[in-house]
């Protein structure tokens, strides 16, 4: 099977630099919903099966072009929201942001127990976004888009893509509206065909100083 793993247009807390996690969460901005009206275009020739969506807004409103023009059922999903962020929650200092993706992405290289910081654990996480990817699986869908959140993007096709590693995934950016695609089976592992960190509009549409935290590279502390 096919994933088309989407991330949500620009939001107001993008712009921030907050943790912003909690549903149903903020709308798109002005540059977000050209971002989404973008997609149809964008992804024309994809032959995709079925769309799903997290419960956020911000994803839904990203998703609807497209499914209007592919005449799509929408399918949301509680499973592909973003990864809670717990006690960090509406923060955006340096040292929050830090040990928000540092814990994603020790879940992407298997630490599966540790916790975020009065939230889940990588099991829980990682779960939830299994079932949905299952429910696709079963339903012998060939391609499926998911449009979902940043770190849950980035942390589990770290995990789950045995062609990307870690350091790659940590490092690598994913803008507003980037697509990630995989290609194989929960059963058989995934491979990444493609990793595209910009807007899929094109460059007119990026804003890659706006993205929000969960898409830029690991912030390094400030005494480094």
């Amino acid at each position: 099977m096919r994933l088309l793993l989407i991330r949500h247009g620009q939001t107001p807390s993008n712009i921030k630099g907050l943790l912003d996690t909690a549903v149903p969460g903020p709308e798109l901005t002005k540059l977000g919903r050209k971002q989404a009206r973008a997609l149809p275009k964008a992804l024309d020739g994809e032959p995709i099966d079925a769309l799903f969506a997290s419960t956020a807004i911000r994803t839904q409103l990203t998703a609807s072009p497209l499914a209007t023009g592919m005449q799509l059922d929408m399918e949301i999903r509680d499973g592909v929201k973003e990864i809670s962020a717990g006690q960090l929650e509406m923060l955006g200092d340096i040292e929050s942001v830090r040990t928000y993706m540092i814990t994603v992405f020790a879940w992407s290289g298997g630490e599966l127990d540790r916790r975020m910081p009065g939230g889940p654990d990588g099991h829980e996480t990682f779960g939830r976004f299994d079932e949905v990817v299952a429910e696709a699986e079963s339903a012998g869908l060939a391609t499926a888009a998911i449009f979902s959140h940043g770190a849950m993007i980035r942390s589990w096709a770290g995990a789950r893509a045995g062609n990307l590693s870690v350091p790659f995934v940590a490092r690598q950016i994913l803008s507003n509206t980037g697509v990630v695609v995989l290609e194989g089976s929960l059963a058989t592992g995934w491979r990444a065909l493609t990793w595209m960190g910009q807007a899929v509009g094109g460059a007119e549409l990026a804003d890659t100083l706006a993205d929000g935290p969960t898409g830029d590279p690991v912030p390094a502390r400030e005494d480094q």
